[in-house]
């Protein structure tokens, strides 16, 4: 069986790469080979005396598959901005076919893979290129990660129409509370419920030291599993 699937999120920071992170802990944890990959990172750090993007590193830390940088994230840019403001700006081309061959040689080495969009789903990523177009070339059904607060339930049925409208299936949805004080929030989620169409796997609360493990608590992937919803 293969689980691949792309997530993306009704905004930045709304906790994709968490619920990510968390999708390839539980897949791991069931005895599949799971490998995450981050197509375009924007923003490096020094990390252990290295240069590197803390996204990549705790995706390929919940993974359980060796593969290298190269294919976990092809474009790997320094600012943390925009991919295509960041490409302008140290003269680089980002290019679909070069993100779609890590992802099949990825395919090649794993039961799973969990590939993390940036940012928000249309979010640019070159002149004529965004996050929707890399989506789209790579076929894979799309989880959405909703950051929950104030402003959420536009931003989530917008996204979901505009990954329909890109004809790619909706396989299910998360929450990820990113105001714990935000009014009415079971209401919203029920609003979600009944208008996105997709089943929801899971609402991760706001978590005082998040890690892979203690999301994936908070998740059921048996939706998911029950109709091959992330079959590739």
């Amino acid at each position: 069986m293969t689980l691949h699937c792309f997530v993306t999120g009704t905004d930045t920071g709304v906790g994709k790469t968490l619920i990510s992170s968390a999708l390839l802990f539980s897949l791991a944890s069931s005895g599949l080979r799971a490998v995450g990959m981050k197509p375009v990172a924007a923003g490096v750090e020094q990390i252990d005396g290295a240069w590197a993007n803390e996204d990549v590193l705790r995706l390929d830390a919940a993974g359980n598959v060796d593969a290298p940088l190269a294919l976990r994230c092809p474009c790997l840019l320094r600012a943390p901005m925009s991919p295509h403001l960041a490409a302008r700006e140290e003269g680089v081309r980002i290019e679909l076919p070069k993100l779609r061959g890590a992802y099949e040689a990825l395919a090649q080495r794993a039961d799973a893979v969990v590939v993390e969009g940036a940012g928000g789903f249309r979010v640019p990523l070159a002149e004529d290129l965004d996050g929707a177009d890399l989506a789209q070339v790579l076929g894979l059904p799309v989880i959405l990660v909703v950051g929950l607060r104030l402003g959420c339930l536009n931003h989530a049925l917008l996204t979901a129409e505009a990954i329909r409208a890109r004809g790619l299936r909706l396989a299910g949805w998360a929450g990820s509370v990113i105001d714990p004080h935000m009014l009415a929030l079971q209401a919203n989620i029920d609003t979600l419920r009944e208008r996105l169409g997709a089943p929801l796997i899971g609402v991760v609360p706001h978590l005082a030291a998040p890690d892979a493990a203690s999301a994936a608590r908070h998740l059921d992937l048996r939706a998911l599993r029950s109709d091959a919803a992330l079959a590739a």
